[in-house]
Parts: C-alpha cells; sequence; structure tokens
C-alpha cells in the first residue's frame, strides 16, 4: 500500500492550522440611514421617528408643534427624488405660530453623523425679517435641571440673523448644561459663520476621541471637546422654530421651509464627509431607503415628553 509522504501530510495539516487560526471577518458597522421616502407622517413615525406635538421649548412661548408641518414632496428638479419638508408658519402671536420638530430614537452617542439639508434664504410665503432657527441636531434630555451631563450638538441657520449676527449665520454649538426658560442656564461653546448658507447642504458631524468636528460642504468649520464633549445618549433631531425676540411687527402670515434629503449614522466611526458621500451613495445605489443596525439604548424620546 502506498502511503502519503510526510510532505502532503504536513501541506494538509498546515492548511487546517491556518483555517482554524484565521481571523474572524470584521464585524458589520452599526449604521443608521434614511432617505425619507415616505408619503405621510405615519409611514415616518413607523420607522422610529416621531414628529412632535406637545407644547413647549424652544420658539415662541405658547406656540404649537404640529404633525400637518411635515410632508414629503419630491426635491424640486429632481422628481424621482422624495425628501421631508418641514414647514412652520407665524404671524408674531402665539395663537397663529406652529413649529415643526422631528425626532429619532436616543441611542447615538459616539460616532459619524451626516445629513443633505436645504436652508432656506428667506420665507417661503409672506414676509421676511422673522428670528427663525432651521436646524439639524443631536441631544439628550433636559428633564433633568442643570443636568451635568446633558449633551448637545448643533448645526442651527438664521436666515433672518438673531442672536447677536444683524445678518444671516450659522452657527454650530456643542452644549455642555441646558435649562429651558424661565432659568435658560446656558453652558456652552459655538462658532459663528456668518452670510448667506441657504440651499442644499451636507453637514456632518465627528464625535470621536474627545472631539466634536463639524463639517459643512465637506470643510470643517469647527473643532470642539474639553468639558463639551458629549457624555450621553442622545437622538437625531431635526426642528423649524422661531425666536421670541425675532418677530417682525407685520401680522400677516408667513411660512419657513426647511428640507431634508437624507440621514446618515455610523457608530464608533471616524469617518470624513467623503466617506459619508460614498456611504449613502452605495446604500442607495443598492436600492436602500433605510437601514438601521444601531440597538435601540431603551431610552424615552423626548421629542413629545
Amino acid at each position: 500500500m502506498r502511503r502519503p509522504t510526510p510532505l502532503i501530510l504536513s501541506a494538509a495539516l498546515l492548511c487546517s492550522v491556518r483555517a482554524l487560526s484565521a481571523d474572524p471577518p470584521p464585524a458589520a458597522p452599526k449604521v443608521f440611514f434614511d432617505d425619507f421616502s415616505y408619503a405621510s407622517a405615519d409611514e415616518l413615525e413607523a420607522h422610529g421617528w416621531t414628529v412632535r406635538t406637545t407644547p413647549g421649548w424652544p420658539g415662541i412661548e405658547n406656540a404649537t408643534w404640529k404633525r400637518e408641518g411635515v410632508s414629503f414632496p419630491a426635491e424640486p428638479g429632481r422628481p424621482d427624488n422624495r425628501i421631508l419638508r418641514m414647514t412652520s408658519f407665524t404671524d408674531g402671536t402665539p395663537g397663529h405660530t406652529t413649529q415643526t420638530q422631528i425626532c429619532q430614537q436616543r441611542k447615538f452617542k459616539e460616532g459619524t453623523y451626516g445629513a443633505r439639508v436645504h436652508f432656506s434664504f428667506g420665507p417661503a410665503t409672506g414676509p421676511a425679517g422673522d428670528g427663525v432657527v432651521e436646524s439639524c441636531y443631536m441631544f439628550s434630555t433636559v428633564d433633568v435641571p442643570k443636568n451635568p451631563n446633558y449633551s448637545e450638538c448643533d448645526f442651527e441657520y438664521l436666515p433672518g440673523g438673531g442672536w447677536g449676527q444683524k445678518g444671516p449665520a450659522l452657527f454650530v454649538t456643542t452644549w455642555r448644561t441646558a435649562d429651558p426658560l424661565p432659568d435658560g442656564t446656558q453652558d456652552n461653546t459655538h462658532d459663528v459663520i456668518p452670510g448667506p448658507e441657504g440651499g442644499w447642504h451636507v453637514l456632518v458631524l465627528q464625535v470621536a476621541g474627545g472631539h466634536v468636528r463639524y463639517f459643512l460642504d465637506g470643510r470643517q468649520i469647527a473643532d470642539h471637546g474639553g468639558p463639551y464633549y458629549p457624555r450621553e445618549i442622545m437622538c437625531f433631531d431635526f426642528n423649524l422654530w422661531f425666536t421670541r425676540e425675532g418677530a417682525t411687527p407685520s401680522r400677516q402670515l408667513r411660512s419657513y421651509e426647511e428640507d431634508i434629503d437624507w440621514v446618515y449614522f455610523e457608530k464608533d466611526a471616524k469617518l470624513s464627509p467623503r466617506k459619508v458621500d460614498q456611504r449613502v451613495q452605495a446604500l442607495r445605489n443598492a436600492g436602500v431607503s433605510r437601514r438601521d443596525t444601531v440597538e435601540p439604548a431603551g431610552l424615552p424620546c423626548p421629542c413629545n415628553s
């Protein structure tokens, strides 16, 4: 009987050892993605979003927050691309002011956030001049007064100026703690980019390694850290509201809009704006409208609390 040579036995054994000792494949990244291909607020809320309806801060006192402020038109000039539109109204009085806010679940902290957002240059209808805030932000909760672990990271565009700016400006702010009025305690660090920034923009936020870095269309515009670095799990939010001190004297009804094309988050990853764009385009090219593999944290959404 012919026996296998020692060389053949050694090679077979070596292959087996290599197979057993090979590193396991890397775990798939934890990702949240939504391109807002919905037809109604009910469909939106079925995928983890909350449309705010409860009164309260921020904005004009006694204003209402309404589901009717959310709609899903096609992007102008791109009839095949559906977007989420927030629309808020005011005539300068609380009784005729409606504001809009949407919140994803509170389960995000370190990682990279991205969104393609259209900031309005001014009102869609009616006279201009209001102090209006168009935002994309992340925050934890304000249910604990002067919470020392409070966490919030903001992109806020004011097309009519305000907060010390006479003209339009983009504020990026990272908070250590905050309280609603009447106390109004504020402990934050911020940067201001003056000038008109209306139109479509890609906003990217990196929360990693003790730094909170803000990017506008691929350009870094701020780097915050130290005591302002997020310590609590946050939710992913957008709102469109009117400042209390910024209403124009006119009592003519006017409306403002903010559009959102997509949102993206990748947990525990520090991605460049270019990488975020590549991730989003890969999902869209594969026909993926939404993906959520970020595990729930078991925390209530503060949008309607």
